[in-house]
């Protein structure tokens, strides 16, 4: 047996080298500093939105929508506790698909998760475009002016920055933004309540469902909502930080969903009963405002809070950004561990035990993303979703390390076994809702991580040490890790071209609701062919930590 054995089979994190920088990391977050890196990622500025998107969807029955969201992220949040609880790691998010699906299925997730620092970028720019209300001239249209990119790469580097030192002293930064993110929405829901209530609003307008509760699936993607209660799996990059993982992590990534769908369902249910009824003749598709909690304070004459939402839309987006640069260290210091990048950016500082090479590389990467080139924005906004992709490899890596001998009895949650693939379907679901729009940038760009595989490859690339301890075990023939981890390239394929039929800003040629049904299908069958492939790379990795 090896020291510390991480995934069952090949674990990197045996190599000395690894074992020496993940032993740096300080394990000093506990259920609070956990639970407000799940909330903080959750609620950015779209909280200011997406009521309002999903009431012009669903009408009241968007009610509905926000607790099926919850359900279903919390049903893939269970994926991920199991394999955080029970397999810490810094960065593990990154380092699992590795561990359970190869060198090539590692690469793609890997590349992917590098480009979804573009989110963190997206979320910067945000923050500018809110400051152009208090700042006018640091926005031109789309892009930033000149003056903004410098306002912007100075924001980037205080964030980088403010995660420079120990992690108590961001989870406890945090925490204050955390309290910030709560406050300002339980503020705004009893305001407007208060001031402008209208009773009926549940069976008025066309009633509860005047879309038909069919519109309610189409509010989880179309209305924003699953993309409102994105960002849940923040806790699990922090695995390896964390004292007492097995206990603390389940406990605060359900908490951080519980917290952030209750309060998006109060928000919910504010927007319903207070817009104003000469808004409604035209129904809930009717209802528009460039700024609708904002708009609804005016209207109601608490410009004070109207002031204060606006604070709050530069505020929010600054804690996600904040968490962002954090798991992007985590993410970039995981990639070195696996050798995607060079070994030289999974150095841990002694002192504080910070991967700072990594903070620093990604705020390069962040500086780049900002920059005003032609069409960069249409990429860097679909970068955010694909760290979606993360969850479909982890149900793939639960139920292979499940099938590892003692790992039926050694998992923390019940139920696996059917828990893991219909996670996995629900991944493959809000990828796919994601819409064509986003997918035909973004999917492809992932399959561009085959060159970076194939690069890695070529003769003379890394060497046998390096091979061997990137956490997939020994080194085995091209071809033989084609064949495993072909099951992603097939994915990521199928996915582009049922985007393209489907009915989310699709052709149409696939339509509603056997689109999603066929996304469906192709879920369940890949699942199985990428377990049943991870389950052979394991017997063969499985010796070197023998």
């Amino acid at each position: 047996m090896t020291e510390r054995q991480v995934s069952g089979g090949g674990d990197g994190a045996a190599v000395p080298e690894v074992q020496a920088q993940e032993r740096r990391l300080r394990r000093d977050l506990g259920f609070w500093g956990l639970t407000g890196i799940g909330f903080s990622n959750i609620v950015g500025s779209g909280w200011l939105f997406a009521a309002l998107y999903a009431a012009q969807t669903a009408g009241p029955a968007a009610l509905l929508s926000w607790v099926g969201a919850g359900l279903l992220c919390g049903l893939v949040a269970l994926v991920m506790i199991e394999l955080g609880a029970t397999r810490p790691e810094g960065g593990g998010t990154v380092r699992w698909p590795l561990f359970a699906s190869g060198r090539l299925v590692g690469t793609l997730i890997g590349w992917s998760t590098l480009l979804s620092v573009g989110g963190t970028a997206a979320e910067i720019s945000a923050i500018m475009q809110y400051a152009g209300h208090y700042l006018p001239g640091i926005y031109n249209g789309h892009t930033l002016t000149l003056g903004g990119l410098a306002l912007a790469a100075a924001l980037s580097v205080l964030l980088t920055a403010l995660n420079w030192f120990a992690v108590r002293m961001f989870a406890q930064l945090n925490n204050l933004i955390s309290v910030f993110k709560i406050v300002v929405p339980v503020v705004t829901v009893i305001a407007l309540i208060a001031s402008g209530w209208h009773s009926g609003r549940l069976t008025d307008h066309g009633g509860f469902a005047p879309y038909g509760y069919v519109a309610c699936l189409t509010a989880l993607a179309g209305g924003g909502i699953v993309y409102s209660v994105n960002g849940f799996q923040a806790p699990l990059d922090f695995s390896g930080e964390t004292r007492n993982p097995r206990r603390t992590i389940p406990a605060a990534v359900l908490t951080g969903i519980g917290l952030a769908v209750l309060m998006y369902l109060a928000l919910q249910v504010a927007f319903l009963f207070t817009v104003p009824e000469n808004l409604l003749g035209h129904g809930w598709k009717g209802v528009s405002f460039e700024s609708p909690f904002g708009q609804l304070a005016l209207i109601l004459n608490l410009h004070w809070l109207a002031s204060l939402l606006y604070a709050d839309a530069v505020i929010s987006p600054g804690g996600s950004a904040y968490v962002g640069v954090a798991l992007n260290a985590r993410h970039t210091y995981a990639l070195a561990k696996n050798g995607t990048i060079p070994r030289y950016f999974m150095k841990v500082n002694e002192r504080f035990g910070i991967p700072r090479r990594a903070l620093a590389i990604n705020l390069v990467v962040i500086m780049v993303f900002l920059l005003p080139f032609g069409g960069w924005q249409d990429i860097v906004s679909v970068m955010g979703d694909m760290y979606l992709l993360i969850y479909a490899a982890s149900a793939v890596a639960v139920a292979v390390f499940r099938a590892e001998p003692g790992g039926r009895t050694a998992g923390w949650v019940p139920g696996l076994g059917w828990i893991a693939p219909l996670s996995f379907v629900v991944a493959s679901e809000f990828v796919y809702w994601s819409g064509w729009h986003d997918l035909r940038l973004a999917l492809p760009l992932v399959l561009g991580g085959l060159l970076i595989f194939l690069a890695m490859r070529r003769p003379g690339a890394r060497d046998k040490a390096a091979v061997e301890s990137d956490g997939a075990g020994p080194s085995r023939s091209l071809g033989a890790e084609l064949r495993t981890g072909a099951w992603m390239v097939a994915y990521l394929a199928g996915l582009t071209v049922l985007s393209w039929l489907g009915t989310f800003e699709g052709s149409g040629r696939l339509p509603a609701p056997y689109d999603s049904v066929t996304v469906a299908a192709l879920a369940f069958a890949v699942f199985f062919w990428a377990v049943r492939s991870g389950v052979q790379h394991l017997e063969v990795a499985r010796p070197v930590t023998a």
